[in-house]
């Protein structure tokens, strides 16, 4: 196998720019980018003036491994994101056991050494009572610490004001949060239940986990942030109200307060439920049309750093439930790239804004080494992408172990022809390569 790998006639887009070169690959890595690029040992790949772009960074997914394997793993799951151009991925910690103690954490990067086909980090997890635990992790291997601010899949709660205290004061790295009211939510599902019953039509979600819910928390979680000066990065917004509370006049890499948009908040809204019932219920709700306008508008600012997926599978048969008993959460890591390209059209983001949002700028939130742009000695992370086929969302062609989405039928734009990963062809734009080429991804936050 040739060590060298040479990408010709390539429309090559970095840094805001789309521009005609080659690069040459060596191994894993970048070595050089330029015009006519000739090296006599390499593999020629000619790109035939598609996208040549850096591969995706999604710093929000849950794979299910270990313990919830019945509806997804880590092998199945990275195989997905892949073929939707996401070479790097950071997971959450609410599987089974919670990822509470530094033994558990290091049990999942085991798994995911033999099985992952992407590369991979995975967050600390946070309970009322485990903040020695959380302080004893070496985080130069690991991407940050997850809080979940209101009840979710796993039931990971922290909701103790004294633990917050003494988190957001003494955490070395980033926070990552999930911000809801649970105080809020309870008292709107007791609204809910007075009214309906349990037969609480799946319409009620977003009342029930409300924009008041979001704002108290996410309040919260700012305040703490600037008391403390704590690296802070605020999953999920669903709420117009939120995004006045982010500043877009300071260059990403000088923020301590960042935050992240999903690309279902900003593709679904509430008259979706009508159609799509549970199959669209996730934490924090799809809410409004006005917020999902004002989500895409407040990404366009620069009010929002980063684009994610929360890929959350369920089975059919979970979601399929009433609406007290059906799971939170959707897959959606096949196809974050084409959903953008498609939206993109609507709100005149260019392929430069997108990447930049996928790729770019998770990489500088997190301080990731060496990933996230096509630069020299980067690690060749790389996805071929035609911008102007059209892709038709089929259940036959999903890689998640769930086999659903609720994109079904959905035709989108663009079109993944190839992702590499640490310059192995993992991806060849029909079937996942056999042989995994993940690495653990190492961070530097001087």
């Amino acid at each position: 196998m040739k060590n060298y790998k040479l990408f010709k006639n390539a429309i090559l887009v970095n840094e805001g720019r789309s521009f005609e070169s080659d690069l040459l690959v060596y191994g894993d890595r970048i070595k050089r980018i330029d015009r006519n690029i000739s090296h006599p040992e390499a593999e020629v790949i000619d790109v035939n003036g598609k996208l040549l772009i850096p591969g995706c960074i999604d710093d929000q997914v849950h794979f299910r491994e270990p313990g919830l394997t019945h509806k997804a793993d880590i092998h199945t799951e990275s195989s997905a994101a892949l073929a939707g151009g996401v070479t790097s991925f950071m997971e959450m910690p609410n599987t089974i056991p919670n990822a509470l103690t530094p033994e558990i954490l290091e049990a999942k990067y085991e798994i995911a050494a033999q099985k992952s086909m992407a590369n991979y980090s995975f967050y600390m997890g946070v309970s009322n009572d485990n903040l020695e635990h959380v302080l004893r992790v070496n985080y130069d291997q690991v991407c940050g610490i997850k809080v979940f601010m209101g009840s979710s899949t796993g039931g990971m709660l922290v909701d103790e004001p004294n633990t917050l205290e003494a988190l957001f004061s003494r955490a070395p790295v980033l926070i990552a949060t999930h911000c809801e009211d649970e105080a809020t939510i309870r008292k709107n599902l007791e609204k809910a239940l007075i009214k309906y019953g349990n037969k609480i039509p799946e319409s009620e979600h977003p009342i029930i986990r409300n924009h008041e819910a979001c704002m108290i928390s996410s309040g919260l979680a700012i305040s703490l942030a600037k008391k403390h000066d704590t690296r802070l990065h605020v999953l999920h917004l669903t709420t117009a109200q939120e995004t006045e509370m982010f500043n877009h006049n300071i260059p990403l890499e000088n923020k301590r307060i960042t935050c992240e948009v999903c690309v279902h908040h900003l593709y679904f809204d509430d008259r979706d439920y009508a159609r799509l019932g549970n199959l669209i219920k996730c934490n924090p709700a799809i809410k409004t049309e006005i917020d999902k306008q004002t989500l895409c508008k407040a990404l366009k600012e620069g009010k929002i750093d980063v684009i994610a997926t929360d890929h959350a599978p369920h089975t059919l048969e979970e979601k399929s439930r009433d609406y007290l008993e059906a799971p939170s959460g959707l897959p959606l890591v096949q196809h974050p790239l084409n959903i953008m390209l498609t939206l993109g059209k609507e709100h005149g983001w260019g392929i430069e804004f997108i990447v930049e949002k996928m790729a770019h700028n998770p990489a500088i939130c997190f301080g990731i080494k060496n990933r996230g742009f096509l630069r020299e000695e980067y690690f060749a992370d790389l996805v071929i992408l035609d911008p102007t086929s059209h892709l038709t969302v089929r259940k036959e062609d999903l890689l998640y172990k769930c086999g659903w989405s609720p994109i079904e039928g959905a035709i989108l734009e663009g079109k993944i022809l190839s992702t590499f990963v640490n310059g192995h062809l993992a991806f060849d734009g029909h079937k996942v390569l056999p042989i995994s080429h993940g690495a653990r991804l190492s961070f530097d936050r001087n």
